[in-house]
C-alpha cells in the first residue's frame, strides 16, 4: 500500500513540519505582499489507494490543525505554512497573503482548471481563548471518545477545514471541469479583519469564484443568512475630584450608566415595534454592551468611562437611524451638565463592522448546496461570518453549511461529532463528482 507523507507502517501520516522548506518568493500585487508556493514534482504528490487512507487523511489533518494554538491574539503562521507544504505534496499551488507583521496570513489555493469560475470553500483558521474554562481534555490537542472529536476549534471551525483540505487533495486527482478554490482566513472571531486582505485579492483577480460554501458550523443545514455587526465606542468624559466631595465633580462612571439606559431603552423599542425575521431564533436587530472600564481607585471621582457595544442588524434595518438615535440620547445626558460642566461629553465612535447575509432562499447556489446535501429546507444563523462581505464586496452568492453546531463552539470541551464531520466529507464528496462532471 502507498502512503503519502511519510506515513508509518500502521497506516497513519506522520505530518511533520521538521525540515519544511522556506516559502517562496515574495511577490508584490496592489497593496499587498503575496507568498506562492509552487507545485513540487509530480513524484512528490498524493497517491491515495483506498478508503481507509481518505479517512487516515482528514483524521491526520484535523488532528495536526487542532495542535496549533490560534487564538486570534496569536500568530497563525505555523498552520499556513504546514497546510502549504500539505497542499504542494498534492500538488496543489497556493499562495499567502500576509498581514504587515508576518505572524498571521491568509491562504487561498485552487485545483481544477484556469480561467473559470469555480466553488469556493471558505472557513477560518482562528479560534478563541480557552483561559477561565474547566476542559477536562487537552484543548490544543485532538481528543476522540464517544464518537466525537474534542478540542478548541473542533466545531468552529477546524473540523470544516480538515475536510474541506481532504477534498482539495481529492479533487487534485480528478479531471474537473469547475476548479475548487479554498479560502482560509485569520482574524475571523474578532471581526471577520483578516479576510479583507484576500478579499482585495479577488476584487483584483480578473476572475472571481462562481460560488461559496462558508463552512461554519450549522448541523449540515443550508444557511441562507446572518445578521450584519457594528461595533461601537461611547467615550464618557465627567470631572474627576475627591470622592468626599463627590457632588462637585462629574462622575463618568455615572453617565455611562445613564448612556446604558439609553441603549437598553433603544433595544426595548427595537424589540417592541422594529423590523422582524422569523428565521433567526432572536427575530429582530439586537444591541448589546459588552463592557465597561472606568475608575482608578474608589476615593477619586473618575473623569473617564468607556463603554464597548454593538449592533447586530437584520437585513433593511437602518442602522444609521440607531446610531444617531444614540447619539440623541447621549447629548440628552450631557447638555444639562455643560453649563457647569463645559468639558463633558459621551463621544460614540463606530469601531469595526461586518456586512449581513441575506442570500434569497430560492438563489442558484442555495438550490446547488441543497442538492449536495440533501437537504429540503434552509434556516438563518445568529452569527456572524465573511460570507457578507463576499456577498457584499464581490458579489459571491454565498451560503452557510458545515458540520457540528455552534452551541458547542466557544465552550470548553468543544467538540464536533464524527457524524457530523461525514455528513460534512460526504457533501464535498458529492461537490469534486458536480466539478468533474461540469454540473
Amino acid at each position: 500500500m502507498f502512503c503519502p507523507i511519510g506515513c508509518d507502517p500502521r497506516g497513519r501520516y506522520a505530518l511533520n513540519l521538521a525540515g519544511r522548506p522556506p516559502f517562496g518568493k515574495w511577490v508584490p500585487r496592489d497593496k499587498s505582499c503575496h507568498i506562492r508556493r509552487s507545485q513540487p514534482s509530480p513524484s512528490r504528490g498524493f497517491a491515495l489507494a483506498c478508503a481507509q487512507q481518505k479517512e487516515t487523511l482528514m483524521r491526520a489533518i484535523l488532528e495536526r490543525l487542532l495542535s496549533f494554538d490560534t487564538v486570534s491574539s496569536k500568530p497563525n503562521i505555523a498552520l499556513m505554512g504546514y497546510l502549504q507544504d500539505l497542499l504542494a505534496e498534492a500538488g496543489i499551488d497556493s499562495t499567502l497573503i500576509p498581514d504587515p507583521s508576518g505572524g498571521k496570513a491568509n491562504l487561498y489555493a485552487t485545483v481544477g482548471p484556469q480561467g473559470v469560475p469555480g466553488v469556493m470553500l471558505s472557513g477560518h483558521t482562528d479560534v478563541v481563548p480557552v483561559e477561565g474554562q474547566a476542559w477536562t481534555v487537552s484543548p490544543f490537542a485532538l481528543t476522540e471518545k464517544d464518537a466525537r472529536y474534542y478540542g478548541r476549534g473542533a466545531a468552529d471551525m477546524k473540523g470544516f477545514a480538515a475536510c474541506a483540505i481532504e477534498a482539495m487533495v481529492l479533487a487534485a486527482k480528478r479531471p474537473l471541469k469547475v476548479p475548487l478554490h479554498l479560502a482560509l482566513s485569520y482574524d475571523e472571531e474578532i471581526g471577520c479583519m483578516g479576510v479583507r486582505s484576500l478579499i482585495d485579492m479577488l476584487e483584483a483577480a480578473p476572475i472571481r469564484p462562481r460560488m461559496c460554501i462558508v463552512g461554519e458550523p450549522t448541523a449540515m443545514q443550508v444557511a441562507t443568512g446572518h445578521k450584519g455587526k457594528i461595533a461601537l465606542r461611547a467615550t464618557c468624559v465627567g470631572r474627576e475630584g475627591h470622592s468626599a466631595l463627590a457632588p462637585l465633580a462629574l462622575n463618568a462612571l455615572h453617565l455611562a450608566a445613564d448612556f446604558v439606559g439609553v441603549v437598553r431603552g433603544l433595544q426595548a423599542r427595537v424589540a417592541a415595534t422594529g423590523l422582524r425575521d422569523g428565521d433567526y431564533d432572536v427575530p429582530y436587530s439586537t444591541l448589546h454592551v459588552g463592557k465597561l472600564n472606568g475608575g482608578v481607585q474608589v476615593n477619586i471621582v473618575p473623569n473617564s468611562a468607556v463603554i464597548d457595544f454593538e449592533i447586530r442588524s437584520l437585513a433593511g434595518e437602518d442602522t444609521e437611524a440607531l446610531i444617531a438615535d444614540l447619539r440623541a440620547g447621549a447629548e440628552a445626558i450631557v447638555a444639562p451638565l455643560r453649563a457647569e460642566f463645559p468639558e463633558t461629553e459621551i463621544r460614540i465612535e463606530r469601531l469595526w463592522d461586518y456586512p449581513g447575509l441575506g442570500t434569497p432562499s430560492d438563489a442558484g447556489v442555495v438550490n446547488f448546496v441543497k442538492s449536495l446535501t440533501g437537504a429540503n429546507g434552509t434556516i438563518k444563523v445568529a452569527f456572524g461570518t465573511e460570507g457578507g462581505l463576499f456577498d457584499a464586496r464581490l458579489g459571491i452568492p454565498t451560503v452557510i453549511c458545515g458540520p457540528g453546531s455552534m452551541a458547542q463552539g466557544h465552550k470548553p470541551d468543544e467538540f464536533v461529532s464524527v457524524e457530523q464531520i461525514e455528513r460534512c466529507r460526504a457533501m464535498l464528496a458529492e461537490l469534486v463528482d458536480r466539478c468533474v462532471a461540469g454540473f
